[in-house]
């Protein structure tokens, strides 16, 4: 397995709707890491999303994504090849929420979900089993199901096509608490069963103590990333 960064972020700046722009001074997400980050609301988180997938960039510095420079990308279809590989787990993801779970899970594998392609049902199934969805609740409305499940189904869509680099925008904030803990414990057992990396940005001290793997709190003034201290780390400060 190669050891290049699948992300990296370098001397970036970038001006958005806040009080100051949102600065990183260095980020690179190895394959195979688990990395949180807090420190970025959700309006931040989202900029960080965008300044990686290309659809923003930087006021200064670079963004790097599989290798590639962002800056660098020349057209449409090159803009695809490079997000290939990428996963991402955000409620901006839309769900259709008149559909079943079992038909959520199946829109990335397939377009025929009424009904679902006969062929796709078994990796549907696979894919519910792997994020914890229970097989009862997959003829369930998505509308109709609990946040647990929505998350998970949202788990489900952003690992359907085996990315490489899963990030993850604030992942428990619409979790009840007694599930934040298994979720997050099961979100790193995906990950780390499919030998992907993570991205997590979240001020959920509960789920990144559970999530394991490196955690990092930013500083918006210089854009740097430190490791909480102990008393944080113990869940003591």
């Amino acid at each position: 397995m190669s050891t290049a960064a699948l992300v990296e972020f370098t001397g970036v700046v970038k001006q958005y709707q806040a009080l100051r722009p949102l600065r990183l001074a260095q980020l690179s997400i190895a394959p195979g890491a688990i990395v949180s980050v807090q420190g970025l609301d959700a309006l931040a988180a989202e900029v960080l999303v965008n300044l990686m997938t290309a659809a923003m960039r930087p006021d200064e510095g670079e963004v790097r994504l599989f290798g590639q420079p962002t800056g660098d990308i020349a057209d449409y279809d090159a803009w695809l090849a490079m997000l290939d590989g990428l996963g991402l787990l955000s409620e901006r993801a839309v769900l259709l929420e008149q559909c079943s779970v079992a038909q959520n899970l199946a829109l990335p594998l397939t377009l025929t979900i009424d009904p679902i392609d006969p062929a796709v049902v078994p990796r549907v199934h696979a894919l519910a089993d792997e994020v914890g969805i229970p097989r009862a609740a997959l003829e369930t409305q998505v509308r109709a199901a609990g946040p647990d499940v929505v998350q998970r189904v949202r788990l489900g869509r952003a690992i359907a096509l085996d990315p490489r680099l899963i990030v993850a925008e604030h992942p428990s904030a619409s979790l009840p608490r007694p599930g934040v803990e298994a979720f997050a414990r099961d979100l790193a057992r995906v990950v780390t069963a499919r030998q992907a990396a993570l991205l997590a940005v979240s001020a959920d001290r509960e789920f990144i103590r559970a999530l394991g793997g490196q955690a990092l709190t930013l500083d918006p003034k210089n854009g740097m990333l430190s490791k909480p201290g102990l008393l944080a780390r113990l869940g003591l400060g």
